[in-house]
């Protein structure tokens, strides 16, 4: 990795690249105070679903990967459940059997809170209180709105408008501009009881209520009871050798396994990311690796945010909590301040290994990665944009790994999406030479596919590196409103 020109930001103790400098400033002041890399990631998540309300929250999941220093990685899922009464009868009463986007059937359980203690009851050095202070005051204070965050409220007003809890929440009659002033005091107040009594005061009591009448105004079967059974799980990540190193990603329910499957065909081939015939050949690795993800990725029981904190004693993770979609289901639970999640969409038609069912988790597009080289941390790295997360986790790591380009370098340049049915997107800048060979190998132009309308979304990154020399080098995706920083945690 030799662009010096666009390495990224370099520091020898500890580093934070995350989406938002409100949520990197907190995750600094955990470092600062003898954090560790777990206490100062859940310190930015929870900052980040108060300033990026369309993207994650408390009423989304979270997944994270884990590199403690001299063992092996670990990954922890805290993917929700579907409603346990969810039923055959509900579901083949849908257009096609299949859940859509936005309906009061996609919500699943959230799982960020658990997710939270979890992690910190195994990992964390702070106490578990002094997470939340700076998310606390964001939300009781305000702040002022990002300008991607900005567009998006704005992009998706359509989903906020059509619940009365969301439109009087997020301001659906007029979305905040960029540099206007927003708070959630009933979230803030939601998250100081957190702070005090732990997960139990999201999972049991008042908001476990609220959110299964809230539900039941629209017809949709999440309740009370799913909120008390909610669990997360650590687990060992899945991984393949690419390049000398080691590539690991989190299994199954989640779609991780699509960038290995990648990998694992481009290992040993020409990867020139400036030759069209090789940028060729990773569009057709991926799209056979998506496929074969669509297939077989379930439960093995049955729009994200990312952080990356590697502290001062080498710890590293990916931390990445998420709505799915923006806004999520777009149903709101006034009383805390918070949006569910929408990931009961992922759900494939009944039949399938991915079907529906009652306490099942769904398909997620949630996919915190590392690498390792000879059993050391080289780097901790997650792309948000829903089915952008895999491809692009394995554009970014061909540029970083086999063709040795500088963290932020790699970040900065244009991507390509597989949209399905060999529909490609290509961003603004990708070179003509490119574009012309992948249009004459059969992939088409998009044509309003999705929610987006045309309007590919390219994801956005963040990533810790450890550089040959032993610094740190952390890049933080121009596409979102984030920021890296390094910190220096000892003199």
């Amino acid at each position: 990795m030799n662009d010096a020109q666009n390495l990224g930001v370099t520091g020898t103790q500890a580093m934070v690249a995350t989406g938002h400098p409100l949520a990197a400033q907190a995750a600094q002041a955990m470092l600062l105070a003898g954090g560790s890399a777990i206490d100062a990631a859940i310190a930015a998540d929870a900052v980040l679903g108060v300033v990026e309300p369309m993207a994650t929250g408390i009423g989304g999941d979270l997944l994270a990967m884990l590199v403690p220093p001299s063992e092996a990685p670990i990954s922890y899922n805290g993917t929700g459940r579907a409603p346990q009464a969810l039923t055959a009868a509900m579901i083949d009463a849908l257009p096609n059997q299949k859940i859509p986007e936005r309906h009061p059937l996609s919500v699943t359980t959230p799982g960020v809170v658990q997710g939270w203690w979890d992690l910190h009851q195994r990992f964390g050095k702070r106490p578990w209180a002094d997470l939340f202070a700076d998310a606390i005051t964001t939300a009781r204070d305000g702040f002022a709105v990002a300008p991607v965050a900005a567009r998006e409220w704005t992009l998706f007003q359509t989903v906020i408008a059509k619940d009365p809890a969301s439109a009087a929440l997020y301001r659906a009659s007029q979305p905040p501009k960029a540099g206007d002033i927003f708070n959630n005091p009933a979230l803030a107040q939601l998250l100081s009881e957190i702070a005090a009594q732990g997960p139990s005061a999201f999972y049991q009591g008042r908001i476990p209520q609220a959110a299964e009448q809230a539900m039941a105004r629209h017809g949709g079967a999440l309740a009370a009871i799913d909120f008390a059974a909610h669990s997360g799980m650590f687990c060992t990540p899945v991984s393949t050798a690419f390049r000398g190193t080691v590539v690991h990603e989190c299994p199954p329910n989640t779609h991780g396994i699509a960038v290995l499957h990648a990998l694992q065909a481009l290992e040993g081939q020409p990867l020139q990311v400036d030759q069209p015939e090789d940028i060729v050949r990773m569009v057709q690795a991926m799209e056979v690796a998506m496929e074969f993800a669509q297939k077989t990725v379930a439960d093995p029981a049955g729009n994200t945010v990312c952080t990356t904190v590697v502290d001062a004693d080498g710890f590293a993770i990916t931390l990445m909590s998420s709505v799915f979609k923006r806004f999520g289901s777009g149903f709101a639970v006034a009383e805390g301040g918070f949006v569910l999640q929408n990931r009961g969409h992922g759900f494939s038609q009944p039949g399938h290994i991915n079907g529906p069912a009652p306490g099942k988790r769904p398909y997620h597009t949630v996919v915190p990665g590392a690498v390792t080289q000879n059993g050391q941390f080289r780097a901790v790295i997650g792309v948000v944009g829903g089915a952008m997360q895999p491809q692009g986790q394995v554009q970014l790591l061909c540029r970083m790994l086999a063709n040795g380009e500088a963290p932020q370098a790699a970040l900065d340049q244009p991507r390509w999406r597989l949209e399905g049915n060999r529909v490609l997107a290509l961003e603004a800048g990708t070179p003509d030479a490119i574009s012309t060979a992948l249009r004459a190998a059969g992939y088409r132009e998009p044509s309003g596919e999705g929610e987006l309308g045309g309007r590919s979304d390219f994801g956005g990154a963040q990533c810790i590196v450890r550089l040959p020399d032993g610094r740190l080098c952390g890049a933080s995706d121009l596409r979102k409103d984030g920021v890296a920083l390094a910190v220096t945690v000892r003199s």
